[in-house]
């Protein structure tokens, strides 16, 4: 073990050492006009992205997840803009880090804004591009980059190629960096170099959730009445049953072609680029709240929603012509007409489907199919009409019981604006109030204990109904606890995490409690990752602070949208034996290098950063120029230790570690902090 440390110790020094020499930025862009039209020219920007790096969409959402690259052109009067900036086709999968949809190239990427050109002359072209860049065990976040194009219109055009030299830094590999091929043997949550297959979510995935949604609108007593109907009708109809068996797959046909037209049209309207808004967009999902708690309420009973009469009518009167015809118009007259139970399960579907250019057509296609399926076996099997379980009341039971999910659903929703907002509404412990309270609503309402006006007398409890009141008392006692700051792991990513609480238990260990209850400075500190208390943004009061209490100063450059940092402090940070160093022998503070918040104009300065001249113009701005100007590295995590003249005592700097190595993080601290104890004895 020992032997372990020292080696593992032996190799932070000599990343120190390689440190100083310089390392090429991984993405370079390399920007050029391409002339499509007598009137049009493509404004291209062509990034090449080095081995094991990869750079996000252009449409990725920040909200939670890491940073989207951002192309900007000014505007000016020798040109239109023409829509917004274009991407090629990104990876996209599901990351568990961030918990959400992340889109990402790896290689090369290119984006295009398209210009209409106002004037006959030369003419330039100018803007800014920003983005983020990360491997599986760092990040970098370089500042907003300016580009002029030259574009002459006076016979052939003249592209003029304008190279971008981003943030160059004297990184060199730290110690979890020595073991990057032990890392990308273990994949990480972080897509990693190794995943170059370009894809979108599976369309057998999105179609199954469509499938899924089409079968559950079945049991709803708007639809579920209908099947046998409607089976009767072709085959009475028909005195030959393969004539019957033809009517009722050319109705199911119909059904798919009705709702896969819906899918095509949701793209139409939305365009590819922006259905990704849907599911992200803060003011989507304060329309998709208002819309379930509609839904909900309907479901409960309080009113019906239904389409116009004068559509019914229009659509029934065409369903009596004779032929195909007629047949497709009566799949259209059944598909409005169970338009107040089937809505609610097209709006949850829309959201699912959204974060794919493609998933509206297979989401909406799986819909018809599944929503459409048994009105074509049963007409193939009528046999099987007689096992169908007789309309009644348990389907007023089914609709109840959606509704109050639905509410729950909704709550969801409003909770991602909130976050978005920051408005502290639904914060933690309320939003789990409101689902604890509902959940319970479900199981006693499933119990039969109280009833609502729709309802009719049950004799029994059926053994479903029983089991699904199980099920939703059981997961209304799995919650309480996390009123009292249980993690709730199962919720991880569904309910507001932990730090958008009203209470936090009290966790972190601290000595000198006097020192720190007595001093203004303490008070500038708030609680960070686990409860621990540390500055935010705040350099200058946590080095006066180190000074004032006597301990060395642990700077923790950081991220919104690191998501190593993020696994460094979930899987390192907490580590008891960690957590006691940080909590006691330390003080902390969080630079956030990608923060947007601007700063004060008299601290907007031009910096020299790695050759380019940059205004800070944002406090991440500035924190990243600090830590590529001190510490000659550009990459989160990265984490320092310092005395009270602001002297290195850690030798190096450490990156992002897995945990398996968590000695070598330990021994990082403890010989820092022996250090400063023997500078301050």
């Amino acid at each position: 073990m020992r032997k372990h440390i020292c080696l593992s110790y032996l190799l932070v020094l000599v990343s120190f050492f390689f440190a100083s020499a310089q390392e090429k930025a991984p993405v370079n862009f390399k920007i050029e006009s391409k002339k499509v039209s007598p009137t049009e020219y493509d404004i291209v920007f062509n990034a090449t992205i080095d081995e094991g790096w990869h750079v996000y969409s252009i449409t990725q959402t920040a909200d939670g997840g890491p940073n989207p690259t951002i192309i900007t052109v000014d505007k000016s009067a020798d040109y239109d803009l023409v829509g917004k900036p274009k991407e090629s086709k990104p990876v996209e999968e599901d990351d568990k880090v961030f918990e959400m949809k992340v889109k990402y190239f790896l290689h090369k990427a290119t984006f295009t804004q398209r210009i209409k050109v106002k004037t006959d002359k030369t003419f330039k072209v100018s803007g800014k591009y920003e983005y983020q860049t990360c491997t599986d065990v760092k990040c970098e976040f370089p500042p907003a980059k300016k580009f002029s194009l030259t574009i002459e219109q006076a016979g052939a055009a003249v592209e003029k190629e304008v190279k971008d030299t981003v943030v160059k830094a004297d990184a060199a590999i730290k110690v979890a960096e020595t073991k990057t091929a032990a890392v990308q043997a273990t994949p990480t949550n972080t897509p990693v170099e190794s995943k170059t297959k370009e894809s979108d979510t599976p369309w057998w995935m999105i179609f199954l959730k469509g499938i899924g949604f089409g079968l559950a609108a079945l049991i709803t007593p708007c639809v579920f009445p209908m099947i046998p109907m409607n089976v009767s009708f072709f085959l009475k109809r028909n005195k030959k049953r393969s004539g019957a068996i033809k009517e009722a797959l050319f109705f199911m046909l119909s059904i798919i072609i009705i709702y896969t037209a819906l899918g095509l049209l949701i793209t139409a309207v939305f365009g590819e680029t922006a259905l990704n808004a849907i599911a992200s967009s803060a003011s989507f999902n304060i329309f998709f709240f208002i819309m379930l708690i509609i839904f909900g309420i309907s479901f409960l009973g309080a009113f019906e929603i239904v389409l116009p009469n004068s559509w019914l009518n229009k659509m029934d009167a065409q369903s009596d012509r004779g032929g195909f015809l007629g047949i497709f118009f009566m799949a259209t007259t059944l598909s409005l007409v169970s338009f107040s139970c089937t809505g609610i399960f097209i709006g949850n579907l829309i959201p699912l489907v959204s974060n794919s250019p493609t998933g509206p057509f297979f989401g909406f296609l799986g819909f018809g199919l599944g929503f459409a399926l048994p009105f074509g076996l049963f007409a193939i099997v009528p046999s099987w009409l007689n096992s169908m379980p007789k309309s009644g009341g348990w389907l007023n039971t089914v609709k109840v019981t959606l509704g109050l999910l639905e509410l729950a659903l909704a709550l969801k929703f409003a909770s991602n604006a909130d976050l978005v907002y920051d408005m502290h509404i639904l914060t933690r412990e309320v939003f789990l109030t409101l689902w604890i309270v509902l959940f319970a609503i479900t199981g006693i309402y499933l119990m039969g204990w109280f009833k609502l006006s729709h309802d009719t007398p049950a004799p029994f409890i059926t053994i479903p109904r029983l089991f699904f009141a199980i099920f939703a008392f059981a997961f209304t006692v799995y919650m309480i606890p996390g009123l009292w700051g249980a993690p709730l792991k199962l919720l991880s990513g569904v309910i507001p995490p932990s730090t958008y609480a009203e209470w936090k238990p009290q966790t972190a260990t601290v000595v000198q409690s006097s020192n720190q209850n007595s001093s203004a400075l303490a008070n500038k500190m708030i609680d960070g990752p686990d409860g621990l208390k540390v500055f935010h943004n705040d350099y200058e009061s946590a080095l006066a602070y180190s000074k004032e209490v006597h301990k060395p100063l642990m700077i923790d450059f950081t991220g919104h949208a690191c998501a190593n940092c993020r696994k460094m402090e979930d899987n390192v940070w907490v580590e008891p034996e960690i957590r006691n160093i940080l909590a006691n022998d330390l003080v902390i503070v969080s630079l956030f290098v990608d923060d947007r918040k601007e700063l004060a104009k008299a601290e907007q300065k031009e910096v020299d950063w790695s050759g380019d001249k940059v205004t800070l113009e944002t406090e991440g701005m500035k924190w990243g120029f600090m830590q590529l100007s001190r510490y000659k590295i550009s990459s989160q995590p990265y984490y320092v230790i310092v005395n009270d003249d602001e002297s290195l005592l850690s030798n190096s700097g450490i990156g992002y570690d897995t945990g398996k190595d968590l000695p070598v993080f330990k021994t990082w601290l403890t010989s820092a902090i022996a250090k400063y104890k023997e500078k301050h004895p």
